[in-house]
């Protein structure tokens, strides 16, 4: 379920004209056709639990939906807006300009706020692989990043293992993520990886978050019967491993295609 408050939700019914049950210049037709580019059956029983009308779903769509999708699907409603008055030669007003900028940064806050899994899932044939990141988004989407905690931490321990083996750095089960995380980040280093000190800074700096990350598994993830972790923190961890996940399989892709050539 998204997290849009009662302030975001009045700015955005207003730049969409939802007042009277409409959205912008849609029809029943269009908006689903368009819904349906991005990935929303706005036709959807569920989203009909309030009534039928075109704005009444898209509430629904609000309300059920993840924050990245309802984020998605903003932005996208935002674009077609500007493009629908701009094709009109509307001039805009400095207050609707404003409008359409506090709308723009909703959606930015929405897509933010959840972790991009997908170019996680696809390093391995392992099937496991899948599970694992279905079972993160699916707690990242109920609001509960702390259930995703030891689910990410299955998938990190997969994730840098290929990422070792690729350059024939020996793994076990039995070694500890961080340790992984620092054969791998040294070897990257010797290979001369870096453009910047900086990155290298950062990623030298997981190594440490990535030791930590183990006791807050073990003792503040549902792996046991633990006390969980506060959502605000959970939140903070997930986005922190997943954006560093996410560079060095951006990293590992660039290494392949060069090799390609």
């Amino acid at each position: 379920m998204s997290d849009l408050d009662g302030l975001e939700r009045r700015d955005l019914e207003n730049l969409f004209g939802m007042r009277d049950g409409y959205v912008l210049d849609f029809t029943d037709r269009t908006l689903r056709d368009f819904c349906l580019d991005y990935g929303v059956d706005i036709d959807a029983d569920q989203y009909r639990q309030d009534g039928s009308s075109k704005a009444k779903r898209l509430r629904m769509f609000w309300k059920l939906g993840s924050n990245s999708d309802v984020g998605r699907l903003i932005n996208a409603l935002i674009t077609y807006s500007s493009n629908q008055r701009f094709s009109d030669g509307q001039i805009l007003s400095q207050s609707e300009r404003t409008e359409i900028e506090r709308c723009e940064a909703i959606a930015h806050r929405l897509r933010a706020s959840t972790p991009d899994l997908t170019s996680l899932a696809a390093i391995s044939c392992e099937k496991e692989f899948e599970v694992v990141v279905a079972e993160i988004r699916g707690a990242m989407t109920r609001g509960q990043p702390a259930a995703a905690l030891d689910r990410l931490h299955t998938l990190a321990h997969k994730v840098l293992r290929v990422l070792c083996s690729d350059l024939h750095i020996e793994t076990t089960k039995e070694k500890p993520l961080h340790s992984l995380c620092g054969e791998y980040v040294k070897a990257l280093r010797r290979d001369s990886e870096f453009e910047s000190e900086m990155t290298e800074r950062i990623l030298k700096s997981s190594i440490s978050v990535f030791e930590a990350y183990n006791d807050v598994r073990n003792n503040k993830s549902l792996a046991h019967d633990n006390p969980i972790l506060n959502n605000e923190e959970a939140h903070l961890i997930v986005n922190h491993v997943v954006a560093t996940l996410r560079y060095l399989r951006s990293l590992r892709e660039s290494k392949i295609a060069v090799s390609k050539q």
